[in-house]
């Protein structure tokens, strides 16, 4: 499948509140206007789409789906038709639903461990309309997609990565430096970064770890890192390198429990034409500091997709 990146996600939350003050203050998103039909939902810019975040009441702090960004429409029909080659169900957004996501057309389907997603294209935008809701250089959210998210599994079955690189086409990165069974994969249009997502196995446990952000500089970096030590936020990993990236990152809670990861570039990075085995997963710094798994990782039953356990039985 021809797909660009993740082009949006979006989440039941909590404290919508505490997202509004956080979003603009600490990360520097912009609010954006909620489309006609959905008043109570908190929308993110982050760059001159209309959203990238998404955040809708809920009773518990989840992911509620993820949007993966097909080119085209001629990509998204091919898209369609080989997820009905290959038995993949699906439904097919309503006028209704597209317009909340701001996009021509989309598709709903779920992976094999219960995580709902969404693939689309055509997605509002408005040139140099993207305004920081402080001062900020701005995120890196265009060719590659807005980032990428580590999900934890409580099952880690062959169909998993089957259904990610045969079906959705998603190029195998490699496991990773981290203890237990993981996977980064990459999107088939993606030459920019190493993953798109990535999946854990935490048995008995279900949830998003991190999202990665990319920023424009590594000022944007520092200064959010200043910010979030002066709010005194939870944080998960210090500043650091990663073996595997040429990036300097850092990791901190957010309102609903998981973790951002502000990346700035130290290098491109380029497709290394192996499959890496690092001995460790930062070359310096990154010292933990906070959970691992924060209070977003719940138990399937708690943060699992209804329509998912439903057909599940």
């Amino acid at each position: 499948m021809d797909i660009i990146g993740l082009g949006y996600m979006g989440f039941e939350a909590t404290d919508l509140d505490a997202w509004r003050d956080y979003g603009p203050a600490v990360m520097g998103f912009a609010i954006g206007q909620n489309p006609e039909g959905d008043p109570d939902s908190l929308y993110f810019r982050m760059d001159d789409r209309r959203h990238r975040l998404a955040f809708h009441p809920g009773k518990v702090d989840r992911l509620a789906y993820l949007g993966w960004e097909a080119k085209g429409r001629m990509e998204f029909k091919a898209a369609c038709r080989k997820f009905t080659d290959a038995g993949v169900d699906f439904t097919v957004g309503d006028a209704e639903l597209c317009e909340k996501r701001g996009v021509k057309e989309l598709i709903r389907f779920f992976d094999p461990v219960g995580f709902r997603h969404e693939l689309f294209y055509g997605q509002k935008w408005l040139p140099d309309s993207f305004v920081p809701g402080r001062r900020h250089g701005g995120y890196l959210a265009g060719r590659r997609g807005l980032g990428h998210v580590v999900l934890m599994t409580s099952e880690f079955p062959p169909e998993l990565e089957d259904f990610l690189i045969n079906i959705m086409g998603f190029h195998w990165y490699g496991s990773g430096a981290g203890k237990g069974k993981t996977g980064f994969f990459r999107s088939r249009l993606n030459t920019f970064t190493s993953h798109d997502i990535a999946y854990g196995h935490a048995p008995g446990r279900m949830g998003i770890q991190h999202v990665g952000l990319f920023v424009g500089s590594l000022r944007d970096v520092g200064e959010t890192y200043d910010i979030v030590k002066k709010r005194e936020l939870q944080m998960m990993m210090t500043l650091g390198q990663h073996s595997q990236d040429p990036h300097i990152s850092f990791y901190h809670f957010n309102p609903s429990g998981f973790a951002f990861e502000c990346i700035a570039e130290s290098e491109p990075w380029h497709d290394d034409g192996f499959e890496l085995n690092p001995e460790k997963m930062s070359v310096w710094g990154h010292e933990l500091v906070g959970p691992i798994l924060g209070p977003s990782v719940k138990t399937p039953e708690e943060v699992g997709d209804p329509e998912f356990k439903a057909k599940k039985g």
